[in-house]
């Protein structure tokens, strides 16, 4: 019997519309991991609003252990007050947020967390442009900051690097984000480049996540618990999908999942809906042809009696078969 990669993944639902859309989380799990051959051990403990209801404290001694002992952590909710607590026992380096929007692409923007060593984060950025299109665009930053730059990519040759000013970088993730990949930017200029892709025209989706260098990373989606719409079945999980398929990605440290998890995206899960659903149309359509009768003379399928096309068949078929005259 083949033994499987076994992942832990603490899952911290909240209130709010968290166990709802945890929920999708998990069903997202159980199919990649039934598909790429590994198995994900989910734990949820209790987390913010729920704990303190049951325990009388937002963040108990249960949910601290099931975090720091977990592989990666998944939050529902990211303005839920009890993750600072979790985020300040362990040790965050870099910042990865990635924005999704239709049909396809997706840019990530990667930045060092406060006063970490900017050459892990560096590290990072180039690991997932490898994975993807190969493209790292550095904006901002002082001299010190491009020579480090300057000396990653000189340890990734096959990366292609674009040293941009901030107004050039900011026009071109406002407009055109479909020609970046990867983003590496100081702490100061990241938020504000994240900002300028995910309120674009176009649908977009936005997810972010702080690793460590060691021990488990948090990802987190962007909205809050959403109290107004809990319990509706109206909340979309597209954002903590998209958390998910990060984490995944550079949560497990994975380079066959950081491939395998760049999918998510808004306008490719409503593309492959049309096409299932087109599927079935086309098929429930071509079992309604076989049962029609064909025409006994010039051997074609007449069309249902209520198609418009019963006509234009009719008149066809008279040219061909003209009637005999009566003698």
């Amino acid at each position: 019997m083949t033994n499987r990669t076994q992942y832990v993944v603490a899952c911290l639902s909240g209130h709010g519309i968290g166990p709802e859309v945890m929920a999708a989380a998990s069903r997202a799990f159980s199919s990649v991991s039934h598909l790429h051959g590994f198995d994900i051990v989910e734990v949820h403990p209790p987390f913010g609003a729920e704990a303190f209801t049951q325990t009388g404290r937002a963040l108990p001694a249960e949910t601290r252990h099931s975090t720091l002992s977990a592989q990666a952590i998944l939050v529902a909710a990211a303005n839920e007050p009890a993750l600072a607590g979790v985020e300040s026992e362990l040790d965050l380096h870099a910042r990865v947020d990635r924005v999704a929007f239709a049909p396809q692409g997706a840019v990530s923007v990667v930045s060092p967390i406060g006063d970490a060593v900017p050459e892990w984060a560096l590290e990072k950025a180039f690991a997932i442009a490898r994975s993807s299109r190969a493209r790292v665009a550095s904006v901002g930053g002082d001299a010190e900051w491009k020579d480090l730059v300057d000396a990653e990519a000189a340890r990734h040759p096959g990366v292609l690097v674009d040293v941009l000013p901030v107004n050039t970088a900011a026009s071109t993730l406002a407009f055109h984000p479909e020609s970046v990949d990867v983003v590496v930017a100081p702490s100061p200029f990241a938020e504000a480049l994240v900002g300028l892709v995910a309120h674009g025209q176009r649908p977009r989706v936005v997810a972010s996540g702080r690793l460590a260098s060691s021990g488990p990373g948090v990802f987190a989606p962007e909205h809050g618990a959403a109290e107004d719409i809990a319990g509706q079945g109206v909340a979309n999980p597209a954002s903590l999908l998209l958390a998910a398929a990060l984490l995944l990605g550079e949560g497990l440290g994975s380079a066959g999942l950081r491939r395998r998890s760049r999918v998510p995206s808004c306008g490719r899960a409503r593309t492959a809906y049309r096409r299932r659903t087109w599927s079935r149309r086309a098929w429930a359509r071509r079992r309604r042809s076989s049962r029609t009768r064909s025409c006994p003379n010039c051997r074609r399928r007449s069309p249902p009696p209520s198609s418009i096309g019963r006509r234009s068949h009719e008149a066809e078929r008279g040219r061909r078969h003209p009637p005999l005259a009566r003698g």
